[in-house]
């Protein structure tokens, strides 16, 4: 793949408005073709792995089954308050107290009923007597649904009394992390058409952001131009708060605080946005302060970061297996290597997802096998901070796995006044 990028002249051009389609790219998408791929995808992934059922509660993944959603913060952290059930011709939502209503008109879902909430600040000392309910509940459920008489159904996130409770009921209780993971990793065109759609309103949002720096200007305040922008643009939330200023760009991830930004740092961002459709933009950057030039040592941090990503993009194919790909990867400098970033790449959907693509120096003790395919999204990753330097450098880009290499998904400016020099 050519891996080129448009650059900004920061002190030339402040304003990127214009530089980018200000379309936001959702006409024209059959959502309901994309719900129907993506039940469909669960539903093989189940079937290879011989799983009758599944029970999904992290709101992402009833979110990526049905098209379902829900206060998912709030569903994510309190469950089981709401949850799916899932088996190869049968879906049954199970909707917190009150939200019956929010999956109407949606054909991925056969039939809504009320939760069971089993979660502790919902019962409180009668806690084990919910846990038993609701898995007997549950269990029945499934029961009426399959025919094989102790079915294999796969779980998630709740909390241990829960998953313990429903094994008591005789189902073989396996993980349902695995087949739901390898079915979010493979994107249907509609699906990209949507990601392009949370891309484009992102980095609209991340203009915004970048027109407000100034010394001054505390971090909250410029992070909150981020919020206001995706809100406005029909984004649902940011999943971290990752931006930071001056010596706290070094070591990454300090999250973002009420520090005054000062002339001349720089500013480090990482997104994080689930935006349209539900669906992850992903990319980081790292912009000048001014009102003077870049430093030749912040100029420095931001050129070998570019490189990294660069350079990783460049390495991506179809077929690459996960070794051979930390193999080939860029090798960081001894310098910045202890504040490197904790992954090469990793997946990206709906959310931050599989695969994890790890450096050359990290594979053994935590990479895993894999091959890297058509349709995967994955997003490439750099931050460049010496252990004793003052700043560093965040930078990734969102790319589409093609048939024959890569093609470039996020389109943000890269700062042209800190790669001269």
């Amino acid at each position: 793949m050519m891996w080129s990028v448009t650059t900004l002249d920061w002190h030339g051009d402040r304003s990127w408005t214009g530089l980018l389609d200000a379309a936001p790219e959702s006409d024209g998408i059959d959502l309901a073709a994309v719900r129907r791929y993506r039940l469909q995808r669960v539903r093989g992934e189940m079937a290879a792995r011989g799983i009758a059922a599944v029970v999904l509660s992290d709101a992402v993944n009833i979110r990526y089954a049905t098209g379902a959603r829900n206060m998912q913060v709030f569903t994510s952290r309190n469950a089981p308050s709401r949850y799916l059930v899932l088996t190869a011709d049968r879906s049954i939502l199970h909707e917190f107290t009150g939200c019956e209503h929010l999956a109407d008109g949606l054909d991925t879902v056969d039939e809504v009923r009320l939760a069971v909430t089993a979660s502790f600040v919902a019962a409180g000392g009668d806690i084990e007597a919910r846990e038993r309910e609701w898995a007997a509940h549950t269990a029945a459920t499934i029961r009426a649904l399959v025919a094989e008489p102790n079915p294999v159904v796969g779980v998630e996130r709740f909390n241990a009394g829960a998953a313990i409770a429903l094994a008591a009921t005789g189902l073989r209780v396996v993980d349902a992390q695995e087949p739901v993971e390898m079915a979010r990793a493979i994107k249907s065109d509609g699906e990209i058409a949507c990601i392009r759609a949370s891309l484009r309103m992102v980095e609209h949002a991340v203009g915004e952001l970048r027109d407000a720096i100034r010394p001054g200007i505390t971090e909250n305040e410029l992070w909150s131009v981020l919020h206001r922008a995706v809100i406005a643009g029909n984004g649902d939330y940011c999943e971290t708060r990752l931006l930071n200023s001056g010596p706290r760009t070094n070591p990454w991830f300090q999250e973002t605080a009420a520090r005054t930004i000062q002339p001349n740092e720089l500013v480090a961002l990482d997104t994080d946005v689930v935006g349209c459709h539900g669906y992850y933009a992903d990319f980081s950057r790292t912009f000048h302060v001014g009102p003077d030039e870049p430093s030749a040592a912040q100029r420095e941090l931001y050129r070998l970061a570019h490189e990294q990503v660069a350079h990783n993009v460049a390495v991506i194919e179809p077929g690459l297996g996960f070794r051979e790909y930390a193999q080939r990867a860029w090798d960081i400098p001894e310098r910045f290597h202890a504040h490197r970033y904790y992954l090469s790449a990793h997946g990206c959907g709906m959310s931050g997802e599989y695969p994890y693509l790890y450096h050359r120096a990290d594979f053994d003790a935590a990479g895993y096998d894999g091959v890297i395919e058509p349709g995967m999204t994955l997003c490439v990753e750099s931050f460049i901070g010496a252990a004793d330097g003052k700043e560093g450098v965040k930078l990734e880009q969102q790319v589409l796995v093609t048939e024959t290499g890569t093609e470039l998904l996020s389109r943000f400016p890269f700062e042209q006044a800190l790669l001269d020099g």
